[in-house]
């Protein structure tokens, strides 16, 4: 049994076993896993070869579509869809108007397959892999992230992990984002299950190496992340009390063995975080104000996908005279700027549908602790994305996808049990 599959022994949300399956939807099925369970350490993948980070896309892209012509089947389709084509269609016609901007074409070509990819993950959640799958599949990833962030602090030094990725307020939204999803991994009664020793070992030590490494980033954002998924699983009713005091636990022990461990190390990430926190606090203002300047002059296309970078110089007056070229650190002010209102109402649709196919398919009887993970994740990179540019990870376009497939998968489902009566 594999590691996923381990974590989601649990009722089946999905299709028959892959063993039973041909070999052309079993392709699908772990390619999908590995386009989720490698995005959080793709920067390692970077560091392995260049694009060598691609590969996992590319395979499931092939492998989907040999499947949908063996089958000869269209894709499930859902209300998402439209959004997303509608969205990628304003990225092609601000990309066109703004060619000749100097990071116009990177940057459409950086959002194109996240959309692509969103739209396939979507049909496969409703049909092909069960969701407890794919989320077990982004949780092993961010695992892996975790230990890389330990790793980075404890042997390679950092004064803040940064493990697989650059930012470590990016990593931080990963690792908090894929907390939450450990409550849909836990099986419910009659379920095949791992001795319960050996099952509630593998989740506390998830969600250990999940909260460690996002708190030895130091990121005030991820910190506003967790608060807000913690409150949701609170409000769903999805874990008791007692086991977010379990986790606050891990926090305290993780500190306290970091101060053990690496006191000083501790000591100059303090340091550095608090000199961090004061310049964060100027430089995002002018970034923001500057986001809004370009969103107000261009309300239409904005500046094209990119353009924050290459326009900031001029909308901030020059503000910032070590970094002229950066990212506002707001998903929303800088998809805004880039790409107008209509790209931002059509990119905040996106994003809404997720919270609503997912309360759809509770409706439709989904598991109510997959719902609620999923939602308590999708508001974690919610709120992390108010100070980050998170448009660009896959986990905002994983989890929406898995939100709208749940409830593809669980309309069909209702269609399957009214024609066996």
């Amino acid at each position: 049994m594999s590691v996923s599959q381990a974590l989601v022994a649990g009722p089946s949300l999905g299709p028959a076993p892959a063993a039973r399956r041909p070999l052309d939807e079993r392709l699908v099925h772990l390619t999908a896993l590995l386009v989720v369970g490698l995005a959080p350490v793709e920067g390692y993948l970077l560091d392995l070869g260049g694009q060598l980070a691609k590969v996992p896309t590319v395979l499931f892209v092939l492998a989907w579509a040999a499947s949908r012509v063996r089958q000869r089947s269209r894709p499930r389709l859902h209300g998402v869809h439209v959004l997303v084509a509608a969205l990628a269609a304003v990225v092609l016609v601000s990309t066109a108007v703004h060619l000749r901007e100097p990071y116009a074409v990177e940057y459409a070509i950086r959002w194109l397959p996240f959309l692509a990819l969103a739209a396939l993950l979507v049909d496969v959640a409703g049909r092909d892999v069960p969701v407890r799958h794919l989320l077990a599949a982004a949780v092993v990833g961010a695992c892996a992230a975790g230990f890389g962030a330990v790793y980075s602090v404890l042997v390679l030094g950092e004064a803040r992990a940064s493990g697989p990725l650059e930012d470590p307020n990016d990593l931080a939204c990963v690792l908090v984002a894929a907390l939450p999803l450990l409550v849909a991994l836990t099986p419910g009664p009659g379920a095949r299950r791992l001795p319960a020793v050996a099952r509630g070992t593998l989740l506390l030590l998830a969600a250990a190496v999940l909260v460690v490494g996002a708190g030895i980033t130091f990121s005030r954002g991820g910190g506003f992340a967790a608060a807000a998924a913690v409150a949701v699983l609170l409000a769903r009713r999805a874990v008791p009390a007692r086991a977010i005091g379990g986790v606050l636990a891990l926090v305290a022990v993780g500190a306290g063995m970091l101060l053990l461990v690496a006191p000083a190390q501790l000591d100059r990430a303090l340091d550095e975080k608090a000199y961090i926190a004061g310049t964060n606090i100027d430089t995002r203002e002018l970034r923001w104000q500057a986001a809004a300047r370009m969103l107000a002059g261009d309300p239409l296309l904005g500046v094209g996908p990119g353009g924050f970078r290459s326009e900031y110089a001029e909308a901030s007056h020059v503000a910032e005279l070590v970094e002229q070229t950066p990212v506002a650190h707001s998903m929303y002010l800088e998809v805004g700027a880039e790409l107008g209102l209509p790209g931002l109402l059509l990119f905040l649709g996106v994003v809404a549908s997720g919270f609503v196919a997912s309360e759809r398919a509770l409706r439709l009887g989904a598991d109510r602790r997959v719902v609620a993970a999923v939602q308590a994740s999708l508001v974690a990179v919610v709120v992390a994305s108010i100070f980050l540019s998170e448009q660009y990870y896959l986990p905002l376009w994983s989890l929406v996808a898995v939100a709208c497939g749940l409830e593809l998968s669980q309309r069909q489902q209702g269609r399957a049990r009214g024609r066996s009566r």
